[in-house]
């Protein structure tokens, strides 16, 4: 699994080695590769649980997680709510 997780983080725009260097650059090389084993194997367990096709969610996929629009508004919305606010948005 070890090289396995090496292969995946030396790989180029996917979200296996996009995921490494996002954690090697908070924790370290050996927490990186410990998180990569983790997202190998829960592909896999998804992969033959569900009797499906791996699909690659792509190099650029906390990027365009952490910047969609969408995504934010609700995020702010549900903590000013949970704050005792009532909102109302208006375009």
């Amino acid at each position: 699994m070890t090289e396995a997780a090496h292969a995946a983080a030396r790989s180029k725009n996917t979200y296996l080695a996009s995921h490494h260097a996002q954690v090697r650059g908070r924790r370290g090389i050996l927490k990186a590769i410990g998180a990569t084993r983790h997202d190998i194997l829960i592909a896999y367990w998804h992969i033959i649980a569900n009797n499906t096709v791996y699909q690659d969610l792509g190099g650029d996929w906390h990027a365009r997680r952490r910047r969609d629009p969408e995504r934010r508004r609700k995020n702010l919305v549900g903590e000013l709510e949970k704050l005792g606010y009532t909102v109302t948005l208006a375009a």
